[in-house]
């Protein structure tokens, strides 16, 4: 059963038929095949339970948090103060790209959307200042993936539910790896520019006076970040609550930087439902496909085929980092996660791994999915922002930043406390 399973997957993602509808033709074929049991009249209650969640509202919110902030202009703001403040360094702009990733990151909570707010405003600076476009191109794709580890996390929000696992120990948890990959992929960066300064362009500098008068652009974001956060592990709020005063602050924000307008709120409010709906469906569709699994016990037959490779429990870890590694290569990440982690997680919490800890580590795997070839979203958003040269030169230029993700799941595996410190601590 897990062969058929997974050659069908894969060979229907292969026909381009859109996930959501691949995993409830899964569950369909599982009910048919493997089950001597008629499944498909569970699917009513399976659709009603997976969607009747109040955790599941702070998906909408965040998704409408990210879309006011790329369509009210703050984007284009913050990444104009960033290059005051970062294009002395070698490598110039893309120190920008990648620190202005990793802001929207702290708000957005989506990779996806990330990558394509730095996209955007970045890309037009690329070729007229002459910078290499493979690793100006990567640092963006790369910097996009940051979405999904920096607090607030639609990604992490999904591993909660699912896992039934506490929301803020979670964000918590991904704050300090996401930080330090942010802070490695700026050092790789400069290194790389340092040993081969055509590949990062002229370096500009500024005064002081300009650098200082352009963090008034950024304080919005700081603002809007310590409340969104801050309101979480002060118990003043839940993360949906928080999400909600969230898009009120960013609309405020936006209305103050004169980003309102009627087409302004459509557009965000269409891509808040298109966005939703499209998680919603891959949701349903995951938690369909994973109770037929379970009633025709696929679990049992991958707990079993863990079992009977008489690992050690890091050893399994191993063969589970490798499938996800694997797996990443070919399944789009959020369907990824869904369809996989009802069946992992139980395996690798019962032989005592850390939930929290193994959340994160999934993460990093599911960064690295997202700028690996051929199903790598990123590599598509960046290349479709920059309408010109070829999709390869996007994914030669994230190399360096997947080397720098292998180390944090080394690092993640060797020490522990990199992800528990802040939720163990505080």
């Amino acid at each position: 059963m897990i062969f058929a399973v997974t050659a069908s997957l894969l060979g229907f993602l292969a026909l381009s038929i859109p996930v959501g509808i691949v995993l409830f033709l899964l569950g369909f074929g599982v009910d048919q095949f493997f089950s001597p049991f008629p499944l498909i009249r569970g699917l009513g209650q399976v659709v009603w339970s997976s969607s009747n969640s109040s955790t599941l509202i702070a998906i909408p919110f965040f998704v409408l948090l990210g879309e006011i902030l790329v369509r009210g202009g703050i984007a284009e703001r913050t990444y104009e103060a960033l290059d005051k403040w970062f294009s002395w360094l070698p490598g110039g702009l893309i120190h920008a790209n990648i620190g202005t990733a990793t802001m929207f990151s702290a708000t957005s909570g989506s990779s996806v959307a990330t990558a394509a707010t730095v996209a955007t405003v970045a890309m037009p600076q690329a070729e007229k200042l002459g910078y290499d476009p493979r690793l100006f191109s990567g640092a963006i794709a790369a910097g996009g993936t940051l979405g999904i580890m920096i607090p607030p996390s639609i990604n992490l929000i999904v591993y909660g539910f699912l896992t039934e696992t506490s929301i803020p120990r979670l964000f918590l948890a991904g704050l300090l790896p996401g930080l330090m990959m942010a802070i490695a992929f700026m050092m790789v960066t400069a290194i790389l520019c340092k040993i081969k300064p055509t590949l990062g362009g002229t370096s500009r500098s500024f005064r002081w006076g300009e650098r200082f008068a352009s963090l008034r652009h950024l304080l919005p974001i700081m603002v809007l970040f310590f409340v969104v956060i801050g309101s979480i592990y002060a118990g003043w709020a839940t993360p949906t609550e928080s999400a909600a005063v969230g898009v009120a602050i960013a609309f405020l924000i936006a209305a103050f930087n004169r980003g309102v307008s009627k087409e302004m709120i459509h557009m965000c409010l269409h891509g808040t439902v298109r966005i939703t709906a499209m998680i919603m469906l891959v949701i349903i569709g995951a938690y369909f496909l994973n109770f037929t699994l379970t009633a025709a016990g696929l679990g049992r037959e991958l707990k079993e085929m863990l079992v009977g490779l008489n690992l050690s429990p890091m050893g399994t870890l191993m063969v589970v980092i490798g499938l996800y590694i694997v797996l990443g290569f070919f399944i789009e990440t959020l369907s990824l996660m869904v369809a996989t982690i009802p069946i992992i997680v139980p395996i690798m919490t019962g032989m005592g791994f850390d939930k929290v800890w193994f959340g994160i580590l999934l993460i990093v795997l599911i960064e690295m999915a997202l700028i690996t070839p051929p199903v790598g979203l990123n590599l598509y958003v960046v290349q479709s922002a920059r309408k010109s040269g070829r999709l390869s030169e996007v994914m030669v230029g994230t190399i360096p930043f997947v080397l720098v993700m292998v180390a944090m799941i080394v690092l993640l595996v060797a020490v522990p406390s990199v992800a528990l410190f802040l939720p163990d601590n505080f």
